[in-house]
C-alpha cells in the first residue's frame, strides 16, 4: 500500500463512529478543486510513505479507542494489494470505509461483497454531461460512474454520495440532473469547497450560502436525505 498519510483521529469522516483516515497516494482523476494535489499528482508527492507495519502498530495501539478506518486518497482503489490491507484492519475488529470516486466499478463491487467493508463514500463530481470537465479527464468513461451508482443504489452496503459545490462548476441545472440520477439514494451530502493551498487548479471558489441552499432544495425533492456538510 501506497500509504501517504494518517489522520489519527477524525470525528467526520466515518458517521457517526470514530476513526482514522488513512490517505493513498495516486488517482486518476486530476479535479481541479481537489485539495490533495500532493496526493495526486506525481510530480507533487513528497516520496515519504509510511510503511505498512508502522500504521499496524499504531492500530494497534488504538483498539477501544477507534471504532473503524477510513480509506481515502487519491484513489484507493487504485492500490493493488487494497483487499489485504482491508482484510488485516477487519480483522483486528474495525469498522472499514472506503472513498472512492467510483472509475473503478469491478474493485468497488468485489471489496464490498467480501463483507469487509461497512460504508462507502462514492464522489459525485458533477452532472453527466459536465463529469470530464470536473474531472479534468477528457476519455473518460461515464458507463463505469454509472454502474457503481447503481451498485450503491441497490443498498448491498451503507453508503453515501457527496458533491463538493464549486462556483465555477456547479449550477441549478446540474443540481436537477443529479437530483435525477440519484433519486431515492440513502444519503447525499453537498460539500463546502475550501480553498486548502494544495489544490490542482486555480481561480476556484465556494458557492455562497444563498446558492448552496438553493442547491439543497433542488437536489432534496429527489433525494430527501440530502445535507449540508460544512468543512
Amino acid at each position: 500500500m501506497k500509504i501517504q498519510g494518517v489522520q489519527r483521529v477524525s470525528l467526520l469522516d466515518f458517521p457517526e463512529l470514530v476513526a482514522c483516515t488513512v490517505f493513498t497516494g495516486g488517482c486518476n482523476f486530476r479535479c481541479p478543486f481537489c485539495h490533495n494535489a500532493s496526493l495526486v499528482l506525481p510530480e507533487e508527492m513528497t516520496g515519504i510513505e509510511i510503511e505498512e507495519n508502522d500504521f499496524f502498530a499504531f492500530l494497534e495501539s488504538r483498539k477501544n479507542k477507534l471504532d473503524g478506518v477510513c480509506i481515502s486518497g487519491g484513489e484507493p482503489l487504485l492500490q493493488p494489494d487494497i483487499e489485504n490491507f482491508i482484510r488485516r484492519i477487519h480483522k483486528m475488529g474495525f469498522a472499514v470505509k472506503i472513498d472512492t470516486n467510483g472509475s473503478m466499478p469491478e474493485q468497488l463491487k468485489k471489496l464490498v461483497r467480501t463483507g469487509m467493508i461497512d460504508y462507502v463514500a462514492m464522489d459525485i463530481k458533477n452532472s453527466p454531461e459536465h463529469y470530464a470537465l470536473t474531472t479534468g479527464v477528457k476519455t473518460l468513461s461515464l458507463e463505469r460512474i454509472f454502474e457503481s451508482v447503481s451498485f450503491l443504489l441497490t443498498g448491498i452496503v451503507q453508503y453515501e454520495f457527496r458533491t463538493t459545490l464549486v462556483k465555477e462548476l456547479h449550477t441549478s441545472r446540474d443540481l436537477e440532473q443529479i437530483g435525477q440520477w440519484l433519486k431515492g439514494a440513502q444519503r447525499y451530502y453537498l460539500q463546502e469547497f475550501v480553498d486548502s493551498g494544495d489544490l490542482i487548479g486555480e481561480g476556484l471558489h465556494a458557492c455562497s450560502k444563498d446558492e448552496t441552499e438553493v442547491y439543497r432544495l433542488i437536489a432534496k425533492k429527489y433525494i430527501p436525505s440530502t445535507l449540508l456538510r460544512s468543512a
